[in-house]
């Protein structure tokens, strides 16, 4: 058996099956590019599953790959086992239609044994219980012993995604002898360490129903997958995967930061294993544009690094570090996939930055968890409470199974029914306070369950005005068959309607809906359930009953005002990701007739250049007059076809695609502009963070856009009238006024200087001694808070040893400043707690340091009765 490393394993298989007619193909993104319901890729044939599906039609029916995967259903396993991680690179051959059981046991049969030559007499096979066929392959045409093939079930040796295709798997095992053993007639299937399964093999050639009958397909698939680093681990002769040459030179590259040794301490291992395994995965995951945060793969990201920052600490790494371990996975993984070493700056900011935010949160929120863990302990209870960790979650970041694994470091467990309880109230107060803040009758789904059987259609794509048939009434939240104009909190249901339902970002439409017997003003649209569109209405005049014919009209210009705004955002969106990188996703947006506001995934701010380009690309494309195309068509295709698509929302078998030009394609069901040109000019009016790795676009379009425009233009016309200059000539003019005015700031500063030290010659006339100690109480004349802070300075070291109490009037408020020498911190002195006195008989707060405090007050005329108080502390403090 020859040693390979990890980068020579990858080639040669990779080699291998091109030499069987494959095609090699690059990894894909840990994120899923087309498929929503995946939160990452977790297996070799992620990439593949349309074609599975019978979704795509694939370009080649053989292929191979070494996916790059992330799983972190084992995390609480990994550093502890042989073979656990969540990072992990998966060898894979795929047949789409060609081959199938025969040739794909064959290929791995001679892949093993004469590539890898592993003796033979090691090998053993796994099969489905029912798979006669994969057995004879085995036995018959291989030569494995009956002996060495086991029967499994299916949960073990069958693959299913619920409805759609299925089949039995076939898994390599290799025995690692008696010295990992259980029991001497230990097989695979065991949990112990003894048969390392390093291979399956897929053969897929069912299809499964909603009622789990099985139909065989024509056309059959293969899909193998084999862990590069558990065949690593055989080939190199090594206990475990950290020990591996991919991993090994981390775990190293980790201890020297620790300054320990791997292998000398149990305890510290597993620390450096679980660093080595979650710095893989999170430099992956930023290469891939993930950001940390709390929701979905940011969540994952989040957690990963966190914990590994958490591992460091426990090691005693107290600099940051995970930046330089990331040039290192880059060093180790660039060879594999070259790709990331461009991404290697990228990838360190990313991580720096959440390190830096988990540092801070470590300190507050560890001594947060340490009074939850004692309280707990007091009280004699075994389970810390979901609010707890709640808390600890929603202020402090900390991720909750982190939370649990400290807390049984501790001996507690952790009540997580009780934390998605607290999760579920945030969430309902969330939606409660919005639905309170619009005005909704009913908050749920239930407050309409009354409504079951009623529909209205929405016709707002093709019209604007609409005839339709009331089909049901709501008076204060009750069904009624009558409603006037002297009734309140009234919704109507239609039969069919033009107005938008708010969904997607977009707010819904207002108008009016008349009938012969009354008129009523449209003011919300909600859409509470599926298939059911609420028009909440005043009623201007008249009555309406149920089974009335009516005009429903939107209001037209507010629409294409909003569907100005919602195309923009569109553009916005390319744009964005055509001048920063394919990294931007959507995270959020809202579009309504005045603006729109558009959040997307980047660390940083954009740059005057980067936003003028953005700004600029979208006015381009708007100038084309792009044509606006709609089209509904399965989600498959529409996914085929490249639609940007967002991983939150939850899509039908059927979806809307809107096309802009060649230039965007996204799933969308607002409502558009036919051209661009419509548009008319986009104007970006604001950038800025909302959270970690969250940036948001505020801009307006059409007339909001040229307003802006003529609002600014009279302003800057109206400043250079001021500074007797034209408009090109602002600029100029005010940085020379800029210039001046730092230049008499610089002469102030000089004169409040002498003054302050005119001043130091005179308090110090005012020292006294209080028990021994040298004591300055006094007000200083006119002084900010920095010239008091030199004052201070300047005392203490004139009276070498002592306590310095200053106070200040200076703009309509009280300023205060303690200082004392260490000397007097060892009396008992403590300059924190004076300070707070006396800024508190000034009706202000502060504090600070023992030795050192400052703080402020909202009434300078208390000044001299805020000094006595501090003076009182002080001796209160000296006389202990």
């Amino acid at each position: 058996m020859e040693s390979w490393t990890g980068n020579e394993l990858r080639e040669r298989f990779l080699s291998y099956f091109e030499s069987k007619g494959h095609k090699r193909l690059p990894s894909a993104s840990l994120v899923p590019h087309n498929d929503p319901t995946l939160l990452l890729t977790g297996a070799g044939m992620v990439p593949f599953k349309p074609f599975f599906l019978g979704l795509e039609t694939p370009q080649y029916r053989r292929v191979t790959t070494c996916q790059r995967c992330l799983r972190t259903a084992d995390i609480d396993n990994v550093g502890v086992t042989a073979r656990h991680g969540t990072f992990f690179e998966m060898l894979g051959n795929f047949s789409f239609g060609d081959y199938f059981k025969k040739e794909a046991i064959e290929f791995a049969w001679e892949f093993v044994t004469k590539h890898l030559k592993f003796p033979v007499e090691r090998l053993w096979i796994t099969i489905y219980e029912d798979d006669d066929e994969a057995f004879d392959l085995w036995h018959k045409c291989i030569g494995i012993p009956k002996d060495r093939i086991v029967r499994l079930g299916r949960k073990d040796n069958f693959w299913e995604i619920g409805v759609g295709p299925c089949g039995p798997c076939s898994e390599l095992h290799y025995d690692r002898g008696d010295a990992y053993a259980c029991s001497s007639d230990c097989k695979p299937g065991c949990d112990c360490e003894r048969f390392l399964e390093f291979w399956n093999l897929v053969f897929i050639q069912y299809h499964q129903d909603e009622a789990g009958n099985l139909t065989r397909l024509d056309q059959t698939g293969i899909d193998t997958g084999m862990g590069l680093d558990r065949v690593a681990t055989i080939l190199q002769g090594v206990e475990n995967i950290f020990e591996i040459d991919l991993m090994r030179a981390l775990i190293d590259e980790v201890a020297q930061l620790a300054g320990c040794k791997y292998k000398e301490d149990p305890k510290k291992d597993v620390s450096l294993r679980v660093i080595t395994d979650h710095m893989r995965g999170a430099v992956f995951l930023a290469h891939d544009g993930v950001v940390p945060s709390n929701e979905g793969r940011g969540y994952v990201f989040r957690r990963l690094l966190r914990r590994a920052v958490r591992h460091g600490r426990l090691l005693g790494i107290v600099e940051p570090f995970t930046a330089q371990l990331a040039e290192k996975v880059v060093q180790l993984m660039g060879v594999g996939y070259p790709e990331i070493c461009g991404s290697l700056e990228y990838i360190q900011e990313v991580l720096e930055q959440e390190e830096d935010r988990f540092s801070a949160a470590l300190v507050q929120g560890g001594n947060l968890l340490d009074e939850i863990v004692q309280k707990t302990k007091a009280q004699n209870q075994k389970m810390i409470v979901g609010a707890d960790a709640f808390r600890l979650y929603d202020t402090y970041g900390f991720p909750v199974e982190l939370t649990a694994e400290i807390a049984k470091e501790s001996g507690l467990e952790l009540d997580f029914t009780g934390f998605r309880e607290e999760m579920e109230q945030q969430r309902q107060r969330a939606r409660a306070a919005q639905h309170k803040s619009k005005g909704y009758l009913g908050d749920t789904e239930e407050s309409y369950d009354n409504l079951k059987d009623v529909q209205c259609c929405f016709k707002g794509y093709e019209s604007w005005q609409r005839e339709a048939k009331i089909v049901a009434l709501l008076k204060e939240g009750g069904m009624v068959d009558r409603v006037s104009s002297s009734d309140k909190s009234v919704e109507i249901v239609l039969d069919q309607t033009p107005f938008y339902a708010e969904s997607g970002g977009q707010v819904a439409d207002i108008g009016t809906v008349t009938s012969s017997q009354g008129q009523a003003q449209v003011i919300d649209v909600t859409r509470p359930k599926e298939g059911l569109i609420v028009h909440r209405v005043e009623i201007l005049q008249g009555e309406f009953s149920v089974g009335d014919v009516v005009c429903a009209a939107i209001d037209d210009t507010r629409r294409l005002a909003t569907a100005r705004n919602h195309t923009a955002t569109h553009l916005l969106h390319q744009a964005l990701k055509d001048v920063l990188g394919d990294h931007v996703a959507q995270s959020g947006s809202q579009v309504t007739p005045e603006g729109l506001r558009f959040d997307f995934t980047h660390l940083k701010g954009l740059s005057k250049d980067e936003l003028n380009r953005v700004e600029r690309q979208v006015n381009e494309h708007i100038l084309a007059n792009l044509p606006v195309v709609t089209d509904e068509m399965e989600i498959g295709q529409a996914l085929e076809q490249g639609a940007v698509h967002l991983f939150d929302e939850k899509y039908g078998e059927r979806v809307r695609v809107v096309q802009v030009g060649d230039y965007s394609k996204e799933l969308c069901g607002g409502t558009h502009v036919q051209q661009t040109g419509q548009i008319g000019l986009c104007k970006i009016v604001s950038e800025g963070a909302i959270s970690a790795g969250i940036r948001r676009i505020e801009a307006v379009t059409g007339l909001e856009a040229l307003d802006m425009v003529q609002e600014q233009t009279a302003l800057l016309g109206g400043l250079g009238e001021k500074l007797n200059v034209g408009i090109a000539g602002v600029m100029e003019r005010v940085d020379k006024l800029l210039e001046e005015l730092g230049q008499k700031e610089k002469t102030i500063g000089k004169l409040e200087a002498e003054l302050a030290g005119n001043q130091v010659e005179r308090l110090l006339s005012q020292v006294k001694r209080l028990d021994g100690v040298s004591v300055l109480v006094a007000e200083a004349q006119n002084a900010d808070a920095r010239v008091l802070r030199e004052m201070g300075d300047e005392l203490l070291a004139r009276l070498e040893s002592g306590v310095v109490l200053l106070g200040s009037r200076r703009d309509g408020k009280a300023l205060f400043l303690g200082m004392a020498s260490k000397e007097a911190v060892k009396l008992g002195v403590n300059a924190g707690a004076m300070i707070k006195e006396a800024a508190k008989a000034a009706g202000g707060g502060g504090g600070g340091r023992a030795d050192m405090a400052q703080a402020g007050g909202k009434d300078p005329e208390k000044l001299e009765l805020a000094l006595a108080a501090g003076e009182r502390v002080l001796r209160e403090q000296l006389e202990k």
